[in-house]
């Protein structure tokens, strides 16, 4: 058992460091990127590559495979929990990418108004966008400061924007900036009425689509529960070796593989009847 812990520590090193060890151009290649990428840039961990992501996910799921097998001496309820340990990291990731979206959902209309106060002030968009650093929303300030330098650096607007979006990532975030880029062009008298218009039409969506989650969440909870339960009874389980040891046959082995196809078809179908329509980057 020593030497399958020290292999396993062996492995779990290894392929963090191959990880860590990719050059950063070679991790942002190709002119899209790929969905686990995009995941990691809507929950504001950009700066890590899909491949950790990948490595997290191993490692955690040999980790869970070796305890769970000197737990039960039962390979195939140490391969299901070695399953449901690999998974987690992902979980974890979309689940932090949804509340931020949620956060930064709820502060773009204040973001907005600040804009329009600014400008009614005298200050350019430009400098109404680079003055959030100090005193906009605190969880948009390290966006907008970071908005504030490539505008200082550059001298130009659009290229600034482009790079304020591509940090969000976020889709409400890719309205507001577009709106603001249509803002700047038209200019003049009409740039205090189109971002009024903008604020409203922003609390509006984010009223309505706070009322349609909060009734979805009694399906997201409900699936939740349904498809957690069997596993945690099973976990408790493993505390005796007799109880488990019959599913190390073959017989117990199909049975553990039906529950879980049952229980991934069945969260799968249940997400997909509460699941509100996802909002896209379709100008990212």
């Amino acid at each position: 058992m020593g030497a399958a812990v020290g292999l396993v520590a062996g492995a779990g090193l290894l392929l963090i460091w191959l990880s860590c060890s990719v050059p950063r151009s070679s991790r942002s290649a190709g002119p899209r990127p790929s969905r686990t990428a995009d995941l990691l840039a809507r929950a504001g961990l950009g700066r890590f590559s899909p491949r950790a992501l990948g490595c997290a996910c191993l490692v955690l799921a040999l980790l869970a495979f070796v305890v769970m097998l000197a737990v039960t001496s039962t390979p195939p309820v140490a391969a299901v929990f070695a399953a449901i340990a690999g998974s987690l990291p992902v979980a974890l990731v979309s689940g932090r990418a949804r509340r931020r979206q949620r956060e930064f959902a709820q502060v773009w209309p204040e973001v907005v108004d600040s804009l329009a106060s600014g400008v009614r002030a005298g200050l350019s968009l430009p400098e109404s966008l680079a003055a959030l650093a100090d005193r906009g929303p605190e969880s948009l300030r390290p966006v907008f400061a970071g908005f504030a330098r490539h505008y200082q650096t550059t001298g130009r607007f659009d290229v600034a924007l482009d790079a304020l979006k591509e940090q969000l990532s976020d889709p409400v975030g890719d309205r507001v900036v577009e709106g603001l880029r249509v803002a700047r062009a038209v200019g003049g008298g009409d740039l205090g009425r189109l971002l009024r218009n903008l604020s409203g039409h922003l609390r509006d969506d984010e009223r309505i689509r706070a009322e349609l989650e909060s009734r979805q969440a009694w399906a997201v909870n409900a699936a939740r529960l349904a498809v957690s339960a069997p596993w945690a009874i099973l976990l408790m389980m493993s505390a005796q070796t007799d109880a488990v040891r019959a599913f190390g046959t073959p017989g117990g082995a199909v049975v553990l593989l039906l529950a879980a196809g049952c229980c991934v078809v069945a969260y799968a179908v249940m997400m997909r009847i509460g699941r509100l329509p996802a909002e896209r980057r379709v100008l990212g």
